[in-house]
């Protein structure tokens, strides 16, 4: 079993755990919001699209939000999904990344959903 995101303790006071499918869904969502330079031995690992959230909404700006979200994704989790579709809504201050995906080692396809900003986690 893996360790489930974010970290909390279960009803029997135990390290609350994830099956695989959510594991990867909170491994996706760490990649997605985790600004480089966060993880003191990883200062690369994320995709720093929070730093468009304060960015004019424009054509080129999802683009390029949903180009860092995939090549991060291809980078950090490349050998355990397969990216299949990626779309990048910001709405004032509140980013949300919707994706389809192919969980590689079962081919079991996924799609999630993951919002930051306005208030939320």
């Amino acid at each position: 079993m893996n360790v489930d995101y974010p970290f909390r303790f279960d009803g029997r006071d135990r390290t609350a755990t994830a099956d695989d499918p959510d594991h990867i869904r909170d491994l996706i969502e760490q990649v997605i919001f985790t600004q480089p330079g966060e993880r003191v031995n990883r200062p690369d690992f994320g995709s720093g699209i929070l730093q468009l959230l304060f960015s004019p909404a424009s054509p080129e700006v999802a683009a390029t939000t949903e180009f860092m979200v995939v090549g991060a994704l291809q980078k950090w989790l490349g050998d355990v999904i397969t990216v299949e579709r990626v779309s990048t809504e910001a709405e004032e201050a509140t980013l949300r990344v919707s994706l389809d995906y192919t969980i590689t080692r079962t081919g079991e396809r996924a799609s999630a959903t993951f919002t930051r900003g306005g208030g939320g986690p």
